[in-house]
């Protein structure tokens, strides 16, 4: 199964998505700045707050590109403020 995740910084408010196959391990590479690249750029902790899951490849990479979509950061964007407003 792969996965298409977005995880979120809330010392920075910003947040990434991405794909992988393996989310505990990929999460552990964004918090030990290991994955370098746009997430090793800012200080703070990245938590995940949306999962997805897919049976093939192909199909976790539309949806990540839907998501990136000006709609899918919009919906992204809801999510996080929801989350927020929670607390």
């Amino acid at each position: 199964m792969y996965k298409v995740y977005v995880i979120y910084n809330l010392q920075v408010d910003k947040f990434y998505i991405g794909q992988t196959k393996d989310l505990p391990t990929r999460l552990m590479l964004h918090n030990s700045k290991e994955f370098k690249g746009y997430t090793a750029k800012f200080v703070g902790k990245w938590d995940v707050i949306y999962t997805e899951e897919k049976d093939t490849r192909q199909e976790v990479l539309v949806r990540e590109k839907q998501l990136k979509s000006y709609r899918g950061r919009e919906f992204v964007k809801n999510l996080i403020y929801s989350r927020v407003a929670q607390r």
